[in-house]
């Protein structure tokens, strides 16, 4: 990578291997990056194109696709989280991380409906385990792609006492397309209340949900704005970078 080709060399020796082997030093560090990084008079904007490698806008912004590494410094957003993602590239990373299915309940369920039970549903008939649970949001995440019904279904279990348990549900869906959180009309995260018995009380108008699949896309988009090195000033810096 055209990052590293200049790092200075050493002889290194690998785990129990007797020879030592030339390798690149790759601790060394330089923070002329850092020293610029939130100064203005060096740095603008720059919205990342959809689909638009590294590579590519280094080209669009100054004439060379080898100046890509600057953006990784210069964002420690983007050197954390990654370069944002198309939206075919998304829709499959957000499927792939949240394969499974979602019952989200009013009821209260912090004693019953726990990790590991089996859950049945009595209208659709499908049955599968519980392997995660959110108090908060009153939802019981079934492992993998499973078809209940998609609302007012009551569903049953067994827990390890023998002691058969049953919940109604409000809704059931794939779990990307479930609620990761809950803002109010100002975009604040808030909780959903409870009554006196530990139920949830449903959002209501002035609650919008927020699905996995949109925080997601929402820290995605997030990625785009970045801070670049000015044309005019990128080859003074990456020189002395190198140096």
């Amino acid at each position: 990578m055209e990052y590293f080709k200049n790092f200075q060399k050493l002889n290194y020796l690998y785990g129990n291997e007797p020879v030592p082997i030339i390798t690149q030093n790759l601790s060394r560090y330089v923070d002329i990056i850092d020293q610029v990084k939130d100064d203005i008079s060096f740095l603008t904007y720059y919205n990342i194109k959809e689909g638009y490698r590294p590579d590519q806008v280094s080209i669009e912004l100054y004439d060379t696709p080898l100046h890509y590494w600057t953006f990784y410094l210069l964002n420690d957003n983007i050197r954390q989280q990654g370069w944002p993602l198309v939206n075919l590239e998304f829709q499959t990373y957000i499927k792939k991380i949240f394969p499974n299915t979602v019952l989200t309940t009013r009821e209260n369920i912090s004693t019953k409906f726990k990790v590991g039970q089996t859950v049945t549903g009595n209208t659709s008939g499908v049955s599968g385990k519980i392997i995660r649970r959110n108090l908060d949001l009153g939802q019981v995440i079934i492992e993998g792609n499973v078809s209940f019904t998609t609302s007012g279904e009551t569903v049953t279990s067994t827990n390890s006492s023998g002691v058969a348990e049953s919940i109604v549900i409000v809704s059931a869906s794939d779990e990307h397309k479930a609620a990761n959180y809950y803002t109010d009309t100002s975009g604040g995260i808030v909780d959903l209340g409870v009554d006196d018995d530990g139920n949830l009380l449903a959002p209501g108008a002035l609650k919008n949900e927020i699905t996995n699949e949109q925080a997601y896309y929402n820290v995605n988009e997030s990625l785009r704005l970045i801070k670049v090195i000015r044309p005019k000033l990128i080859n003074t810096l990456v020189t002395s970078y190198k140096k």
